[in-house]
């Protein structure tokens, strides 16, 4: 058996945390025990289900403390002598790795699950400054796809074939789409006779929540059945409350702030939004077409995304009535044949089963590779 660190600093609800708690429910407990760290100011620290899975959680300073922080991690690794340490932070992996070398875990993992947008400057500035380092103290490198290895890590790395890259993983049986499970959310919201186009995210400027807003409401203005939803929270939260209220969409519109249980709105959605000006690797994303629910992208988005013809990628260059037509005009089409995605999860390396298997083959070996 192998210990392992798991870093995800801020633990809230959204991708990172969909993709490492998809690996930690299917690891096999008789070949890795597993510790998970993360900030004392995140937001949603599943305790319960990580010791119901025999792990165990870390909380520590979080990194706006970055003395108090990096003394937290290294008496951890003092303490709990790993043998691997995962940092899954992006270009924030300087920090605890550094901390694991010094340390003497023999396995430093950094993964990339991200990339950037030039609108964003001063993150942008700030995550390419830190990405020159990120690799300092790693000697194995993760992404999620082609682009967050080449954007952290550099092409040349990536081409060369360093770059383990698994893709997010979803559990492909529960993001099945559930007819029963569609009706009763449908019903319980009062959508049963409309269709229905919502959108998951944190509310940040990469998700480009504004013209999704605009988006909405040229589908509003085209469509009579149009419903709209939208989960999450972030910082452009009021913003996007008063752009709402502006367009006039009354009860034609759902805002459900943050929510777990959503899956239900998977199933009961008939079209899923994410123009964002960047991403990594979508989760939200592969586990609403898992369910069999068509997304549409912006054409920032990596093509990895797109499962069969679910994916639609639209140019963040054309106009909110034009995403609208496009995005009306496709979901017609396919929601009468609304069917799940499974087998194609497991065939292409999106099921959390078997990507958690290749996680730890890949943890085992490193380790092994390290002990000669």
């Amino acid at each position: 058996m192998i210990k392992v660190a798991i870093s995800i600093n801020k633990c809230d609800s959204g991708g990172q945390k969909s993709v490492i708690m998809s690996y930690l429910r299917n690891f096999d407990r008789q070949r890795i025990e597993w510790d998970l760290i993360v900030d004392a100011d995140s937001n949603s620290i599943p305790f319960e289900e990580v010791k119901a899975l025999g792990g165990r959680v870390h909380v520590i300073p979080p990194y706006q403390k970055i003395v108090k922080h990096m003394a937290a991690l290294r008496e951890l690794c003092k303490k709990e002598k790993y043998d691997v340490f995962y940092a899954a932070n992006n270009t924030m992996n300087l920090f605890p790795l550094s901390v694991a070398w010094l340390s003497g875990v023999k396995v430093r993992v950094s993964e990339s699950l991200t990339t950037a947008s030039k609108l964003e400057k001063k993150k942008t500035l700030m995550k390419n400054v830190l990405k020159r380092f990120s690799h300092w103290f790693c000697n194995y490198y993760m992404a999620n796809g082609i682009e967050s290895a080449e954007y952290q890590f550099g092409k040349k790395t990536t081409e060369a074939g360093k770059v383990a890259i698994f893709l997010n993983p979803v559990d492909a049986q529960k993001n099945d789409f559930d007819m029963e499970l569609r009706n009763e959310c449908r019903e319980k919201m009062g959508w049963s006779d409309k269709v229905v186009y919502g959108t998951i995210a944190r509310f940040e400027m990469q998700k480009n929540p504004l013209f999704l807003i605009e988006i909405m409401n040229e589908i509003r203005k085209k469509s009579e059945k149009a419903q709209f939803c939208i989960i999450g929270i972030g910082s452009m939260e009021e913003q996007m409350k008063q752009k709402i209220a502006e367009c006039g969409f009354g009860d034609r519109m759902s805002w459900l702030g943050r929510r777990e249980d959503i899956r239900q709105f998977y199933n009961a959605f008939d079209a899923f939004l994410l123009p964002s000006l960047y991403e990594g690797f979508p989760v939200v994303g592969v586990e609403s077409q898992a369910s069999g629910l068509p997304v549409f992208f912006s054409d920032a988005v990596t093509r990895e995304a797109g499962i069969e013809e679910l994916g639609h990628y639209i140019e963040l260059s054309k106009s909110a009535s034009e995403w609208a037509d496009i995005i009306i005009n496709e979901t017609e089409k396919l929601m009468p044949n609304r069917r799940g995605r499974k087998e194609y999860l497991k065939a292409h390396g999106f099921d959390a089963a078997s990507e958690a298997l290749r996680l730890t083959e890949y943890f085992e070996k490193a380790v092994k590779e390290q002990t000669k």
